[in-house]
């Protein structure tokens, strides 16, 4: 985990589950960012609680109002964190901020599939472009041609339940909506890969495993992975990452995942 030394990272839905793991898990980093952008719905309600105790102790940690289906808050978001930058540019873009509604192929309807894909494919989407000037701009900061996540990166949170050929969990939860929108993810990524390249910029899409958090734990069933086994995984292999990896779909332990 030493190997990835960011001077600045962007963390949507970074409020509970791995968002905040990440958060904390970057901050406790032998060499942590020195800026770490927190994004969250509501910053300064009772689901942000843990957030403001960190921040609180942490002046490197920022929480920035974010609601990533709404296109003006994420333009309000680049324009804050832009200017807490002041001329340096954004090293690295978690998109983690994602909603499941475990409906089947009968209870599917046109308002849920709509609300889960403007959130989870939509908004990485829009975030990708909102930030685009300043991922360019460390990107152009950073010494070598090479691309790695120390650079500039957008990586996109997804899930084996988006893989066409291994429909991870499908006896367990079907959740149509989400698994639909996670390929879409998964299409968006190789995209900005292929668009983004000529930039500097190296994306990525991330399983993060069947972890344990709200979202994670439907069911009676309890998941394999802890959020610091995860958020641990996904770290060491962002240090890792090289432009071989780019538009590439990868688990926390760094395996490749199958569209």
């Amino acid at each position: 985990m030493a190997g990835l030394r960011v001077r600045s990272v962007l963390v949507t839905g970074a409020n509970r589950g791995i968002g905040l793991g990440l958060v904390q898990h970057l901050l406790e980093l032998p060499e942590p960012p020195q800026w770490v952008f927190a994004g969250c719905r509501d910053p300064k309600g009772q689901r942000a609680q843990e957030l403001q105790n960190l921040a609180s102790k942490h002046p490197n940690l920022v929480i920035v109002p974010l609601e990533v289906a709404d296109p003006d808050s994420i333009k309000a978001a680049a324009a804050s964190v832009g200017e807490q930058l002041g001329g340096s540019g954004l090293n690295l873009l978690i998109n983690n901020a994602g909603i499941a509604q475990p409906k089947s192929l009968e209870n599917e309807t046109l308002e849920n599939m709509t609300q889960v894909y403007t959130t989870n494919t939509i908004g990485p989407l829009l975030l990708g472009q909102a930030f685009l000037p300043l991922l360019k701009k460390a990107a152009q900061g950073s010494p070598g041609s090479g691309l790695s996540c120390s650079k500039a990166a957008i990586v996109n949170m997804s899930s084996s339940a988006g893989s066409i050929e291994e429909v991870y969990l499908w006896n367990y939860g079907l959740v149509v909506s989400y698994r639909c929108s996670k390929a879409a993810l998964n299409m968006l990524t190789k995209c900005q890969s292929l668009g983004y390249r000529e930039h500097g910029i190296l994306c990525v899409a991330l399983h993060p495993g069947w972890v344990q958090t709200d979202m994670g734990g439907l069911g009676s069933q309890k998941p394999p992975v802890t959020v610091d086994e995860s958020v641990q995984g996904m770290l060491k292999v962002l240090s890792s990452l090289s432009e071989k990896e780019t538009g590439t779909f990868l688990n926390w332990e760094g395996k490749v995942v199958p569209w």
